[in-house]
Formats: C-alpha cells, structure tokens, sequence
C-alpha cells in the first residue's frame, strides 16, 4: 500500500471517528488486514496532513487525548449560527479559577480564594467539575483535609493543549486581569464547536453570575495578591 493510500485511510478515519484518535487508534485500524504499516509512517501521513491542511479553514490539531480535525480560531465566529443552541458562556471569576488551578496545581479552594482576595462560589467548582476540566487530585495534609484540585486531559482537550508545558508562561502575564486573557485565547473556539449541555448550563449561571458579582465588587475594595510564589 502506498504512503499516499495510507494518508488518505488516516484522514477518512479522523472525520469518521468525530473524536481525536492516537497512533495507536490508527494502527489497530490495520489489524487484521495484509499490510499493517509501521507507526513511523503513520506518523508521517499524519504530518503530510497538517501540510496539506494548512491553507484552509481547517486544521489537524494535537491535543492530550490525540490528533483531531477543528475550525481554524479566526473563522470559528463565523459559525455560531450553524447551531440553535446557545454556546455556554463563562464569567470571569470562573475562567480565573481556571487558571490558577491551570498554573499551581495541585491547589485547595482556599488557596485560590487567598489569590483572588474573594471567595470561590461552590458552583463554580461545580461547572468545571461537570464540564470535565478539573477533578480532584488528593488532599492536602492539613487539618480539614482540603481537596486539592488539578485540570484534567478533557481541559487539555478543550483549549487546544497538548500538555500543561504549553500553557503561556505564568511570568507573561502581568496581574489577575489579564490572566485569562492570556490564557483562555481559545475560548470562543470552544463556544462554537461545543455546545452540549448548553442550556443546563444556563440554567444554572443566573444563580451563579449573581453570586460572582457580589465577590467581585467586594474585590474592588480589597487587594488581590497576584503572587507566582
């Protein structure tokens, strides 16, 4: 079998499956058959897709779980209107929290809360538990036993990581501010493509978003440490 046949079995495979798919995935594709190519040539039909794929409005992408097919970010707010339902929407006490469990993992609750000067709202931690994005990684020994929280492969998934390696370094971003900026440059990407459970999740924001602003205007009149230590 050719490489050019091989390339193209791959590339019929990753919009077949509709999730990312790892070499592994793709070499068990041939088992069985009377040609199994090595995983090197795998791997090459793989970076001749990301050559031919480079110009168009698509994209293959490596991310934690594999290789997948995605919207190139520039055009993905063009296609909203391709769904009905209502892209979730996240505030920015909950993409805050994101990320300082992003950068000083494994972390407790109320060490975010001594970085955010305000408390974190139970329902924050309960969306990003619900969307996959953290989970609890032990508990710190100390009284209480706190739980202490890390990001998952799913959060690596979501932005477009392959690892944690990739995230912006913690030194580029200047305060609390513009952290998520800085890190979360993904998210309307995110918006567009995934939109299940989008009207639970909105469900449940009224009750949140309320509870965020009353932390936020009392972190208006309190300092926030935006410490890397």
């Amino acid at each position: 079998m050719s490489q050019e046949k091989l390339k193209n079995i791959v590339e019929a495979a990753m919009f077949a499956a509709q999730r990312s798919l790892t070499v592994d995935d793709l070499a068990a594709l041939f088992e069985g058959s009377n040609w199994t190519p090595e995983r090197k040539s795998i791997r090459e039909a793989l970076s001749q897709l990301a050559e031919d794929w480079q110009e168009r409005g698509i994209e293959m992408k490596e991310v934690s779980s594999g290789f997948r097919f995605q919207v190139r970010k520039e055009y993905s707010g063009w296609l909203g209107s391709l769904w009905s339902e209502r892209p979730p929407r996240y505030t920015r006490a909950l993409l805050e929290t994101l990320a300082l469990i992003a950068y000083r993992q494994p972390i407790t609750r109320g060490e975010i809360e001594d970085v955010r000067g305000v408390s974190v709202s139970p329902s924050i931690i309960k969306t990003l538990s619900d969307r996959e994005w953290i989970r609890v990684l032990g508990h710190r020994d100390v009284p209480g036993r706190p739980e202490l929280f890390g990001t998952t492969r799913e959060f690596l998934d979501s932005f477009n990581l392959k690892s944690l390696d990739q995230l912006p370094p913690l030194s580029e971003v200047k305060d609390i501010d513009t952290m998520t900026d800085d890190l979360f440059a993904t998210v309307p990407l995110v918006a567009v493509v995934d939109t299940k459970d989008s009207a639970q999740e909105d469900e449940g924001q009224g009750e949140e978003q309320e509870q965020e602003q009353v932390e936020e205007s009392r972190a208006d009149d309190e300092p926030v440490s935006t410490s890397a230590d």
